[in-house]
């Protein structure tokens, strides 16, 4: 069998379908008498549609999915640290944050955690932040890398809404032992969506992007779809590209452009 991660919607110039392939079972299939088999006719037409339709599948941009993600996500992410009292080595920690307008993530940290002496020390870290909905490799992950610091007592009260927001039973809020902070010099961005879908943005793109606002409610859609209507999307799959003929199709996200979608398949 062979497996396709792709993304279909009704045909239109603003929606978008991405596919990527991938084995299935995970893994290479390596030959060893080093001789190329010759591709079904058949299966060369419909592979070569399949990549054509997907290089010309409108798409949200890096900005935007990375932007994106960050708003949508679960409001947990690993921080990694440079170690106060393991000097040399990284301290990671899972911790709680909010985005703020700009995308610049938020946290609340205790004075006795590590992650607050290692910050106070050297305020250079990076956050690794999932999906929502991340399972493994094929779902989407960003990094983002930069100067945690204090922040000013004026801007507390912003960041608490913000913070409560993503977090309303974060009753540590009012602690006086905790304290606010906010990762202001954003210096590096990584993205990973997927197999074949990894690059970075700027600083600067990342800051000017919005949140895709039909992401938002994305999986919900996408959940309703998988549990109840999927051979709708098998039936999408088949009309955006002729001749491809699935056995599964599980929609993994669905933006303002489109949805992607996890297909099945046995080749020609």
């Amino acid at each position: 069998a062979f497996g396709t991660v792709a993304a279909f919607a009704p045909s239109s110039a603003s929606r978008h379908a991405s596919t990527q392939l991938y084995n299935k079972p995970a893994g290479h299939d390596v030959r060893s008498d080093g001789v190329a088999k010759e591709m079904d006719p058949e299966e060369l037409k419909i592979q070569t549609a399949l990549a054509e339709h997907q290089q010309n599948a409108p798409k949200l941009g890096f900005p935007i999915d990375v932007r994106t993600l960050v708003q949508y996500n679960h409001g947990f992410a690993v921080m990694s640290t440079i170690s106060k009292s393991n000097p040399g080595f990284p301290g990671g920690s899972v911790v709680g944050f909010a985005p703020d307008e700009l995308g610049r993530p938020i946290f609340i940290f205790s004075g006795m955690s590590s992650h607050t002496q290692d910050l106070l020390a050297d305020p250079k870290c990076s956050l690794t932040i999932a999906s929502k909905e991340f399972k493994g490799a094929a779902d989407g992950r960003v990094n983002l890398m930069g100067e945690v610091t204090l922040l000013k007592q004026d801007e507390k009260e912003a960041a608490k809404a913000a913070y409560l927001a993503k977090h309303p039973g974060a009753f540590w809020v009012d602690f006086g032992d905790f304290n606010w902070f906010r990762m202001d010099e954003i210096v590096s961005v990584r993205f990973v969506g997927g197999f074949a879908r990894a690059g970075s943005v700027t600083p600067e793109e990342y800051a000017e992007a919005k949140p895709d606002p039909v992401s938002a409610f994305g999986p919900a859609i996408a959940s309703h779809m998988n549990d109840d209507h999927m051979s709708s999307t098998i039936a999408m799959v088949a009309h955006a590209i002729p001749g491809l003929e699935v056995s599964e199709a599980v929609i993994t996200s669905v933006d303002s452009l489109g949805m992607y979608v996890k297909c099945t398949r046995t080749p020609r």
